[in-house]
């Protein structure tokens, strides 16, 4: 019987660009580095928005407030009059402008209260060494929409990950908005159990045009983006943008890059006065080499600097053989094998398609009728250096690829009537996705015989695969209705109440198994179907006066199954074989959320103020536990009962004089695990433990002026202690991340417009931190090789114009 070590789950889980669901957060697996662990480890597992400027009346319409509107640097609030939602924290135009062109939006997001985002690279954009969470819910638990598009979403979670950094050029962004509370019942998600992130694109621009943008930073990364506006082309209004960015970052530890190729396109018909057409189209390609994993022995006895081998063939492959030295320090790391911390190299290459159309209809004056469809389909491939497979031709290791594939499409459709104080909304939301994953071994070469596969491919460059693993493939079928009112019970205060009805469904497993390699007669197949009725939604928002506003929300969400391959934690299709899967299936029930919120808000000339109070119930968590002894781990499916997660988040902005906002937020939160957990790899007393990867208290400050052409700003950030084990014997320190930087717009010069220059500082006083936490899995106990270091100081320039 052949079993492969716990590093199998880690590259399965990533490459379908996300974990195992875990209770409060979840952590995104990496294929990097093999992982032999000698103490059990318990799975944490970590694992969008509406079409813009739509017709008068429709449910995605967002009205700014004056603060947002002017671009003012604090965290604005938009008070959407849209049935179901309570007030929304909304990042600003001018904070979006603070960050380096092509950033990801998840960083932007990090300027919010309760939100705690870190990743490996300073643009955030590595999609294995960035984690985002909020009020202790993980990013793959929040409801996410691009142009009203879902990512990250539903039964496949585990294989259909695309990352929001693929999804849309950050240049091209409109607006951003994370709800507050559970998140509305429309919005097109199996997800939401912590709340909606929404992003949506900018419209093309009325005036035939085109804009430039060219960044340099450290460690030779720089970013290109070009834009071009058609204008209007006709009397009807039509027009069209289509765009371009190209992102080559730098590694700050070892060799290689992360490189990155992006397209968006979007045009705009209107149709009368009220209606209008939309389609949108997102390309992109990633080459990325990955950071290695790292553990607290790691850091302690290597420093906060070791890289993979790559380039150095020769090295990896005498440690690999045998015939070469480890280097200094490796072979004392306590609990790992210093040939498993010395790997050649670690990679993805990932092509995403997503696209559709968008049409906002105002059929009379009192119902109006938004619909979306749309279509996804991804390819991805991603690897590492594999000793325990040597190649055929007698090279002591091989390339490890695992491959995943998908096609998905969609339907959300929804109707929205107007009757006196009543707004009544209806729709429905249809998604058909088919997958394929399966994991090949590829030939590496002899030394001195011939180039090396790399880690983004090709990898088939001496032949096709020489082992395959096993391949799987499902087909998921999600139906989701929602019906909801939006009541104004007096002038100021408005009442929201509706449900959503959910049916996610899905068939399919494992059409392949090599047993000799999965020790397994027969890996799991068959069907999950999670389904609820009734999940409500109320919220009550009342605007006192033009300065005070309290609003209340409480919901009910599911979160649907994932699946996953062989050996990958947090679904019923990893387990080790077919009738581990029927036994476990039985007794399994979906994830489901109580979220509970309520809050105040101050708006004035001269101070923004904001306080909420929180708590999430947490029922059914699904995690994933490998478990058993270092050479036969066993992934069993654990039902952790019940989380608690109770906390506070305050904010305050203060605008004394014009161009001057300084903002302070505060954060806390106590989550713990509810029940204790018996697993075939021992008794865990996790009762009254606090959850993994989220700190406690958070605190952020941002101080910016702008001065006529001048802006200036700095923001620092401090996360508090984060435990890394469940039993809470491990632990990460709280730590500072401070960023800072420099604008100046000279305006107009000769034929261009908007010419700008800036500079910006990443990690100001080049602290060290850990980043990602769990992403292969967090040990029950102890210490593991599964930690990102942060990113370290990096500074960046950039120059723009427009046409």
């Amino acid at each position: 019987m052949r079993t492969k070590n716990l590093l199998l789950s880690s590259i399965a889980l990533f490459a379908m660009q996300h974990t195992a669901v875990a209770a409060q957060g979840e952590a995104t697996h990496k294929q990097t580095t093999r992982h032999k662990v000698a103490k059990p480890s318990l799975s944490h597992s970590q694992t969008n928005a509406p079409d813009h400027q739509p017709a008068v009346a429709s449910r995605r319409h967002t009205k700014p407030t004056n603060v947002e509107a002017h671009e003012a640097e604090n965290v604005s609030v938009t008070a959407r009059q849209l049935t179901g939602r309570d007030a929304e924290q909304a990042v600003s135009k001018a904070i979006m402008r603070q960050y380096v062109p092509g950033t990801s939006p998840y960083k932007m997001l990090d300027r919010l209260p309760g939100v705690s985002f870190s990743s490996t690279d300073a643009f955030g954009i590595d999609s294995f060494g960035a984690n985002l969470y909020v009020r202790g819910f993980f990013m793959n638990q929040m409801g996410v929409t691009v142009d009203g598009v879902p990512l990250n979403d539903q039964t496949y979670q585990s294989v259909s990950g695309m990352s929001l950094a693929s999804a849309i050029i950050p240049d091209d962004i409109q607006y951003m908005r994370m709800s507050q509370g559970a998140g509305s019942v429309e919005l097109p998600s199996t997800n939401t159990l912590g709340g909606t992130i929404q992003i949506g694109s900018a419209d093309p621009l009325d005036q035939r045009g085109g804009k430039v943008s060219q960044t340099f930073g450290s460690y030779n990364s720089y970013r290109t983006y070009v834009r071009l506006d058609s204008g209007k082309l006709n009397k009807s209004g039509t027009k069209f943008f289509t765009s371009y960015a190209r992102t080559d970052e730098g590694m700050w530890m070892g060799s290689g890059d992360q490189f990155m190729q992006q397209v968006d396109a979007k045009l705009v018909q209107p149709i009368g006065e009220r209606s209008r057409m939309s389609a949108f189209f997102n390309w992109s390609s990633l080459a990325q080499w990955n950071y290695p994993d790292t553990s607290v022995g790691i850091l302690k006895n290597l420093g906060w600097r070791t890289p993979h081998l790559y380039p150095n063939y020769a090295q990896a492959y005498g440690i690999a053989n045998g015939t070469a030295s480890l280097p200094a320090g490796y072979g004392n790391v306590p609990g790992i094998d210093g040939s498993e911390i010395a790997m050649y190299d670690g990679g993805q290459a990932e092509t995403n398609y997503m696209g559709g159309l968008h049409f906002d209809l105002a059929l009379t004056d009192h119902l109006t009728w938004n619909t979306t469809i749309y279509g996804h389909s991804q390819t991805g491939y991603y690897s590492y250096t594999d000793s325990e497979d040597p190649s055929p031709n007698g090279a002591p290791f091989s390339e490890e690829v695992w491959q995943n594939r998908q096609e998905r499409y969609g339907l959300d459709t929804t109707l929205r009537y107007i009757w006196g104080r009543h707004t009544f909304e209806g729709g429905v939301w249809y998604e058909n996705n088919n997958q394929q994953a399966g994991l090949f071994n590829y030939q590496q070469p002899v030394l001195g015989q011939g180039s090396p596969l790399k880690a983004v491919g090709p990898y088939n460059t001496y032949g096709p695969a020489f082992l395959q693993g096993y391949n799987f493939q499902w087909t998921t079928n999600v139906m989701q209705f929602h019906l909801q009112d939006s009541i104004k019970l007096t002038p100021g205060l408005t009442l929201h109440a509706g449900f959503k009805s959910m049916v996610a469904t899905t068939a399919g497993g494992a059409t392949y198994n090599n047993a000799d390699w999965t020790g397994a007669d027969a890996l799991p197949n068959g069907s999950l179907t999670a389904s609820q009725a009734f999940l409500p939604h109320v919220n009550l928002d009342w605007h006192i006066n033009p300065h005070h506003e309290i609003y209340i929300d409480v919901a009910e969400n599911m979160r649907a199954y994932e699946v996953s391959a062989y050996g990958v934690a947090n679904s019923v299709y990893s387990v080790q074989d077919q009738a581990t899967f029927q036994a476990q299936k039985k007794t399994l029930e979906p994830s489901k959320a109580w979220v509970y919120l309520g809050g105040y808000r101050y708006t004035s000339r001269f101070v923004q103020a904001n306080a909420t109070i929180y708590h999430a119930s947490l029922i059914h968590p699904i995690l994933a536990a490998a478990v058993g002894s270092l050479t036969n781990p066993v992934s069993q499916v654990i039902d952790f009962g019940h989380i608690s997660m109770t906390g506070a988040n305050g904010a305050i902005t203060l605008t004394p004089i014009h161009g001057l906002n300084f903002t302070n937020t505060l954060s806390y939160n106590k989550g713990t695990y509810d029940r204790n957990v018996d697993t075939v790899g021992g008794y865990y007393a996790l009762a009254g433990k606090n959850i993994v990867n989220y700190p406690a208290w958070m605190y952020k400050t941002a101080l910016s002026y702008t001065w006529r052409g001048l802006t200036a700003h700095f923001d620092a950030n401090y996360f508090g202690r984060r435990y890394y084990s469940f039993m809470n014997d491990t632990s990460t320190p709280g730590y500072w991340l401070a960023n800072a930087g420099v604008e100046y717009r000279f305006g107009k010069l000769s034929v261009l417009k908007d010419v700008t220059a800036s500079f910006n500082v990443y990690n100001l006083f080049n602290n060290k931190y850990i980043s990602m936490m769990g992403q292969n899995d967090n040990p029950a106990t102890g210490d593991y090789q599964s930690m990102e270091r942060g990113a370290v100081r990096q500074f960046f320039g950039t120059v723009s114009a427009a046409f």
